[in-house]
């Protein structure tokens, strides 16, 4: 499982921020974050380029607008594009604020989403980020 920590550590403190109860799950070669049992975005180390991306799960209503914007690519893995999930390549979510976009599109479309019928409940948790001193 090749994924950043630092950017896994950017994605819990969003959640943590907007009170969104999560747990994380090893998935898609890197690890996944659940919300209300539902993948809702992810990080791994692409194979081919060494690069972190962040996975979206952003639904088919935003998924072709977001396509059309630099860094984005759609997410594949058994060489067919996934409708609603996109790779956001590591340039485009280096900064809090273009990382909270897409987590936002995230956490918007949660709601929406179905959760996977194979999916193992598993106990929320909430990690506390140590207070600077």
């Amino acid at each position: 499982m090749a994924f950043n920590e630092n950017t896994a550590q950017r994605i819990r403190e969003f959640f943590q921020q907007k009170k969104a109860p999560f747990y994380e799950k090893k998935m898609f070669s890197g690890i996944c974050f659940m919300v209300d049992d539902k993948m809702c975005c992810g990080t791994h180390i692409d194979k081919k380029s060494g690069e972190d991306f962040l996975l979206c799960r952003i639904g088919e209503e935003e998924y072709s607008s977001a396509l059309e914007m630099d860094n984005v690519i759609p997410m594949e893995f058994t060489g067919k594009a996934m409708k609603g999930y996109i790779f956001v390549t590591q340039e485009g979510h280096k900064t809090a604020k273009d990382l909270y976009h897409w987590l936002e599109l995230c956490l918007k479309f949660n709601p929406q989403a179905k959760a996977s019928k194979k999916s193992n409940p598993q106990k929320y948790f909430d990690r506390k980020i140590p207070s600077p001193e």
